[in-house]
């Protein structure tokens, strides 16, 4: 069976490896494994995680109801990833949104959801988990705002606060951390942590951000005895598929660590 300190000194040896600005924090029943986990970097879609954090407390404090429509207009729709920029819909529920903003990353699906809860309401959530280091300054493809000095940022560190109190905090309701965690276990875009994992023998679910230059991925990684949340974040990548590579073999070490774990307990 492998130590944790084993697949500790492998996931550090991939960072340390990786062409890039690297970092990384993981928790795994209890333990922790860090790497430059205060760096701050470009947050790029892993801002969503937050922002779906906050629309589920207000859900919970019935501010908020995810029935709620919420029209669209042809001057809301923004372009990259995403399926409501060629969907002919003229609205859609909370829920709705929330969905396609974790599970495609719709772009502008997350800017709707942001113009309904308020930006300050957002980082507000954000700050009450303690997550000094994140912040949300402008909408999804605003490039004007980051010109201007506005973007937002984040570090591994906090998405994995983020990451843990959602799916087993004490904050959220027990229905709204079932549909945080559900989300997650949707994602669309596994090419990078989930790649290699061995699902549905492992329960697992991701949410990934990218920008020129960025590759990040976040999620959990659960099976019987085990229980893994964890952050990659990179940045200064002249190559994104060396970023990409990084984030997979941490995600086959992991697959590997609780795989052989599990083997060794069904041989007893």
């Amino acid at each position: 069976m492998m130590k944790i300190d084993e697949l500790k000194e492998l996931l550090l040896d991939e960072l340390a490896r990786c062409k890039g600005r690297a970092s990384l924090f993981m928790e795994i029943n209890g333990e922790i494994i860090e790497f430059n986990s205060n760096h701050v970097y470009q947050s790029a879609s892993l801002i969503k995680l937050p922002i779906l954090y906050a629309a589920l407390r207000l859900v919970d404090k019935g501010v908020l109801s995810l029935k709620k429509l919420v029209p669209i207009r042809e001057t809301d729709e923004v372009g990259d990833t995403g399926v409501l920029q060629v969907l002919m819909v003229d609205q859609l529920s909370v829920q709705d949104l929330l969905a396609l903003m974790i599970i495609v990353s719709d772009n502008t699906a997350t800017n709707l959801v942001i113009d309904e809860i308020g930006m300050g309401e957002i980082n507000s959530k954000i700050a009450l988990l303690g997550m000094d280091q994140t912040v949300l300054k402008r909408k999804m493809l605003d490039f004007n705002a980051i010109k201007n000095g506005n973007d937002n940022f984040t570090t591994a560190r906090d998405t994995v606060a983020c990451l843990k109190e959602g799916t087993a905090g004490s904050t959220l309701t027990n229905h709204s951390k079932g549909i945080f965690q559900t989300l997650l276990k949707q994602q669309q875009l596994k090419d990078k942590l989930r790649a290699c994992l061995d699902e549905p023998r492992i329960e697992a679910g991701n949410k990934t951000g990218e920008l020129p230059g960025v590759e990040h991925d976040c999620g959990f990684i659960f099976d019987e005895k085990t229980q893994i949340h964890v952050a990659i974040l990179i940045d200064q990548l002249n190559d994104p598929e060396a970023g990409r590579t990084t984030i997979r073999q941490i995600g086959k070490h992991i697959n590997d660590f609780i795989c052989r774990d599990m083997t060794r307990t069904k041989q007893i």
